[in-house]
């Protein structure tokens, strides 16, 4: 039976200790401590995991520099300590990079105060990091010649974090961690409301891919569902002291600005903060920050200028970038946080609104509703989570086990000389940016082993699969066993970066997308092919 069918099944069995509604990254970190905690805990999404705020980000895990202008001491503090603890615990995953800034003539701080900010940061993360650098016009004309200098006042380097795969295939290595340990989760269920019966909770859900409706028991219930936080609450009758508003931010991904591995700063014509971020092969630019009143939200042309005309402005190109050198975009929310009855930012500057994460708890109802929070912050809030649910009297067997990071480096490391043995670098793609043991290794870590004993069986398992990509034959095998993918979308977008990297029309035409689908969705393959293109059109 596959995996989701059965999740499906177990999810009206029993009594959950916890049920956690939503499978963004509030809700993956809730589910992988609780469950490593020891408690018996059910997660539920309506769309894909990560199929909303989570899969839009910058892909950074940042303290939060730009905050120091808003005075925000605190939250910078304990984004640099958290962004430490990534590294720390996901270094194959979560990396230090440096961002490089230019400063332009007439911007409202001087260079030389803003580099001793950088300075302020870097305290602020205790030292963890490489030193702020000052970089003289002949520098950056020398080390980053596509930066123009043509309104240069000061330019400096410092420190912060990015990850390598993207946003969404890390929230999902957290709910692979929880199944791991004993979560029954599944994407495309959706939660109708909850009541509260005999000390328990009864929420009813909908399976959207068969229609199957679930009556889900549980004994807490923790509301994650981003943006939609306030929306669940109103269905469970939940009166919270915080409520969301909402910020959109775009980022275009467009070809390979720079082969250095830095990401360049640079302070937009509004005063706002954008980036040029190194994507593999390509290159992520944004975000904007602009206040919204709904989460669904697209990116519209004036969004696309805005990005475009300002990066055209500091940057030297060959020529400039057009909208048809526009691969993929991003566009998403950022839920923020207020208080119940405050106004949405009229009568206060917008973008110094607080990014910090906020947990509402009724201890009469055994209720949680997670507001905001920042990818960067992932950890606090799973360990915050499982606090609350152990107060709420949910005993956790295990309350002191670690349930975040990679495996211990002498596991990597048996890996590696497995690999090896096999001569696995061997198969590298030519177009490859990186070592496919290196690669396996970081999407997968302990899974891998089961990819080398694939390719020891059949070497043919080693192949790039869908051309244009760096996918091999049984990575799509284990994606099928192992990460709940029900859309060609979930694998194309959320589980790999594909549909972010390659023009849409080359992935349609992309020899080997037909067997994946094949892999993956067996006699369902071409409805599921044909299904992504109609909403993708190319």
């Amino acid at each position: 039976m596959k995996l989701r069918e059965s999740n499906i099944e177990k999810l009206d069995q029993g009594i959950f200790d916890a049920l956690i509604v939503g499978g963004g990254i509030n809700g993956a970190v809730a589910a992988a401590s609780l469950s490593g905690k020891g408690a018996k805990v059910a997660l539920i999404e309506q769309r894909d995991f990560a199929g909303f705020t989570s899969q839009q980000s910058s892909n950074l895990a940042w303290g939060g520099i730009k905050y120091l202008e808003s005075r925000d001491f605190r939250l910078v503090r304990e984004l640099c300590l958290s962004r430490n603890h990534l590294i720390q615990n996901y270094p194959s995953r979560v990396e230090e990079i440096r961002f490089f800034s230019s400063i332009e003539e007439g911007f409202r701080f001087p260079p030389r105060f803003i580099w001793l900010g950088t300075w302020l940061y870097w305290l602020f993360g205790s030292g963890f990091t490489a030193l702020p650098r000052w970089l003289s016009k002949r520098a950056v004309d020398r080390e980053e010649p596509v930066v123009s200098t043509r309104n240069y006042s000061g330019s400096f380097e410092y420190s912060d974090a990015y990850l390598h795969d993207n946003d969404a295939r890390f929230v999902f290595q957290f709910i692979r961690s929880a199944m791991d340990r004993g979560c029954i989760a599944s994407n495309y269920v959706e939660s109708m409301g909850a009541r509260r019966v005999d000390g328990n909770w009864i929420t009813t859900a909908r399976d959207l891919i068969s229609g199957q409706d679930l009556q889900i028991r549980s004994r807490v219930l923790i509301n994650a569902a981003g943006p939609f936080v306030d929306d669940h609450n109103m269905a469970t009758g939940e009166i919270t002291e915080h409520r969301h508003v909402f910020s959109k931010g775009i980022h275009l991904i467009v070809p390979q600005i720079t082969l250095n591995h830095r990401i360049l700063t640079f302070f937009a014509d509004d005063g706002r903060l954008f980036f040029v971020i190194p994507m593999g092969v390509r290159t992520c630019v944004g975000t904007t920050d602009t206040r919204v009143d709904s989460p669904y939200v697209d990116v519209t042309d004036e969004d696309r200028d805005f990005v475009l005309d300002n990066i055209n402005k500091r940057l030297n190109l060959p020529r400039p970038l057009r909208r048809d050198d526009i691969i993929a975009e991003r566009c998403g929310v950022r839920p923020l946080v207020i208080k119940q009855g405050k106004g949405g930012g009229e009568e206060r500057d917008w973008l110094q609104m607080s990014r910090r994460h906020e947990i509402d708890v009724n201890p009469e109802t055994a209720h949680l509703s997670i507001f905001g929070g920042k990818l960067t912050d992932c950890v606090n809030v799973g360990n915050e989570v499982s606090s609350i649910v152990a107060h709420l009297g949910v005993a956790l067997s295990y309350p002191d086990y670690k349930w975040y990071g990679e495996p211990h480096a002498s596991v990597r490391e048996e890996y590696m000389h497995q690999a090896r043995l096999m001569n696995l670098d061997g198969y590298t793609s030519p177009k490859s940016i990186e070592t496919l043991s290196s690669r396996l290794w970081r999407r997968y870590d302990q899974q891998a082993f089961e990819l080398l004993a694939d390719i020891r069986e059949d070497p043919r398992q080693a192949e790039v699969l869908i051309k244009g990509t760096d996918y091999i034959r049984c990575e799509i095998r284990l994606a099928k066993r192992q990460e709940m993918i029900t859309k060609l979308e979930d694998f194309l977008r959320r589980r790999s970066k594909i549909a972010l990297v390659v023009r849409r029309e080359d992935i349609r035409k992309a020899s080997g997308l037909m067997e994946a689908c094949e892999i993956l969705f067996g006699d369902q393959a071409q409805e599921k092919f044909d299904e992504y293109f109609a909403e993708n059109p190319v």
